[in-house]
């Protein structure tokens, strides 16, 4: 057996961690630029130098995309509104995006910023924000309310990928 035979697969894996990690640390830098009331530039400065990378108490750390990172954040606040009025559309009428935990609202508006621009297939940013809720909510019943609602804003955003 050749042991370059297992270099792409490490690759793949290596990249999706590193894809997962900057979903992660978009969904946290945009609960605390809303938590906080600060700008992006002001957040994504913080995560680069003091977050992505960095080890917890542990001594581990969860690697990141900086590029994905940065793209997620910055179109979450530049096509907020669009993203905001088609997650509106997904909840229940009663309840619009700012009545809901600030938590899952930081969570659409990454999912959504990846849903605007095409570079992901739909069916993996539910995928990854799902997961993501569930990391965030094990015990409750946020994941499968992300999924629905996220099945709507991708059907909505990206209509030619279903």
């Amino acid at each position: 057996m050749n042991p370059n035979d297992d270099k792409p697969t490490d690759k793949r894996a290596d990249r999706r961690e590193k894809s997962s990690g900057a979903r992660f640390y978009a969904v946290q830098a945009l609960y605390q630029m809303e938590a906080a009331g600060q700008s992006a530039d002001r957040v994504m400065r913080e995560f680069e130098i003091h977050r992505l990378g960095a080890e917890d108490e542990d001594g581990r750390y969860l690697p990141a995309d900086e590029g994905l990172f940065a793209r997620i954040v910055d179109s979450a606040v530049n096509w907020q509104s669009r993203i905001d009025q088609a997650t509106d559309r997904g909840l229940v009428a009663k309840w619009p995006i700012d009545r809901i935990d600030p938590v899952l609202r930081a969570l659409f508006r990454a999912a959504g910023a990846e849903l605007v621009t095409p570079q992901t297939p739909p069916k993996v940013v539910i995928t990854e924000y799902v997961r993501l809720a569930e990391a965030f909510f094990p015990d409750g019943k946020e994941p499968k309310f992300v999924n629905a609602v996220l099945d709507h804003v991708a059907r909505e955003l990206r209509p030619e990928a279903f």
